[in-house]
């Protein structure tokens, strides 16, 4: 029967599982068993392209942080590494106009990696390798944490959407606090607390954008998916990097 299944008890019994009804393991409340399916396979494909764009930041980072030539170069030229800071604003807008058409997708995607690994390595190498540990430990556990509660939530029946223009705001006075820094640099404890309160709101994005994975993206936004987690996962690395290099100096 269609969206039923036959499942044997122990007592040899046969009873009927309605799967569109509520009794399969569904993602969230009302999803069919059919959609359920699809969603999952869209969830893991982005999941695949998330891991191969953190393999690919690990590896350019790595490079740059042994090889002392490359590092070099970034940190003696402030004009490439401000154009480096700038590229993947640029970059941007090819990806979302080619995030659809394979394989230019993929290779923008990669070219949009690359640009923000670089800079990262460069605040890496910067840095004592004990804190940078510890930073991507951190983020590792909270990123975790936070993915299987959402998962867990959406499957109750939470919603997160209200986040949204709570987060969005937010991020604007983040940023304009970061460009105020410029023009008035804060101290140690000032930018342990700015950087602990950027943490908070990339945890929320984290659950925000993980719950628009499982019940809004379409399946055809898998590269703007995976582009969300990334730089969410990658701004909370770097929160959480700030708080520790300031608690150490």
């Amino acid at each position: 029967m269609l969206g039923y299944e036959t499942v044997r008890s122990k007592d040899d019994g046969k009873f009927e599982v309605d799967l569109e009804g509520g009794d399969g393991e569904r993602l969230y409340p009302g999803l069919s068993y059919g959609e359920n399916q699809l969603r999952w396979g869209f969830i893991r494909k982005v999941y695949g392209i998330l891991t191969a764009q953190i393999v690919l930041t690990t590896l350019v980072s790595s490079i740059t942080v042994l090889y002392n030539p490359i590092n070099d170069l970034l940190r003696g030229n402030s004009g490439l590494l401000l154009f480096l800071s700038i590229l993947p604003f640029i970059l941007l807008w090819p990806l979302h106009v080619y995030h659809q058409k394979h394989p230019v997708n993929l290779i923008v995607l990669g070219l949009f990696t690359v640009s923000l690994s670089l800079p990262v390595a460069v605040s890496c190498a910067n840095t004592d390798g004990r804190i940078v540990l510890e930073a991507l430990i951190l983020t590792s556990a909270v990123v975790c944490s936070l993915t299987g509660y959402t998962f867990w939530a959406s499957k109750k029946g939470k919603d997160f959407s209200f986040l949204g223009p709570i987060l969005f705001t937010s991020l604007i006075i983040l940023i304009l606090t970061s460009f105020m820094q410029m023009f008035f640099p804060l101290g140690s404890t000032s930018t342990a607390v700015y950087g602990g309160i950027s943490a908070m709101v990339f945890c929320g994005y984290i659950v925000y954008d993980t719950d628009n994975l499982i019940k809004r993206f379409t399946y055809d936004d898998y590269i703007l998916a995976s582009v969300t987690l990334y730089l969410d996962i990658l701004n909370l690395f770097i929160s959480i990097l700030r708080v520790l290099r300031s608690s150490d100096g």
